[in-house]
């Protein structure tokens, strides 16, 4: 597994750095060897936040967590990733390392029923998408309180494209690569 750190707001020691790609290396069992891991740390209000961003087969798992220990950010953020993958395995399964849900004799034992939640659409509506520009579309997310709007992009000739709001403040844009 590649590693890459980044820090924001912070000047850690190297002992955080080894202690969080010991810890992601936990990971590494599920993927094949060309996965990659970014950690992004950074200190918001007093909190010591952690983001994992992990990316192999194909497949991206994010986590973040703030609290006021970054090792236990960090230790929070690898069970999630790993939660992640337990509740999805089935789904996962062709696409993970062969051998990832084989259980070792040095692993803990869950009894703990996993119960794979059902992947199902409940509810379909179909919109026409207005073509508008960019600040229009933020203008009528806003408008309709929602985290996300999609439109038809007149500033890239009518492609699809969707505005969302940023957890760290802004606005962000997903467009059609032509």
């Amino acid at each position: 597994m590649k590693f890459q750190f980044s820090e924001k707001k912070v000047k850690l020691p190297e002992k955080v750095h080894a202690y969080a790609e010991k810890k992601v290396m936990k990971l590494a069992r599920y993927f094949d060897e060309d996965a990659e891991a970014l950690i992004v740390f950074s200190v918001e209000k007093n909190r010591n936040k952690a983001e994992l961003t992990v990316h192999g087969a194909g497949t991206w798992f994010r986590a973040s967590e703030s609290t006021s220990d970054m090792f236990a950010s960090i230790d929070v953020c690898v069970s999630t990733i790993e939660g992640q993958i337990r509740k999805n395995k089935t789904r996962l399964a062709r696409r993970l390392k062969d051998g990832a849900f084989q259980r070792t004799a040095s692993e803990e034992v869950s009894f703990a029923p996993e119960t794979e939640e059902e992947l199902s659409i409940v509810k379909a509506k179909k919109f026409y998408f207005k073509p508008m520009t960019r600040e229009e579309a933020v203008m009528q997310m806003n408008l309709l309180g929602h985290s996300f709007f999609a439109f038809r992009d007149e500033d890239n000739g009518g492609s699809f494209a969707v505005v969302y709001k940023r957890n760290e403040g802004g606005y962000g844009l997903i467009d059609d690569v032509e």
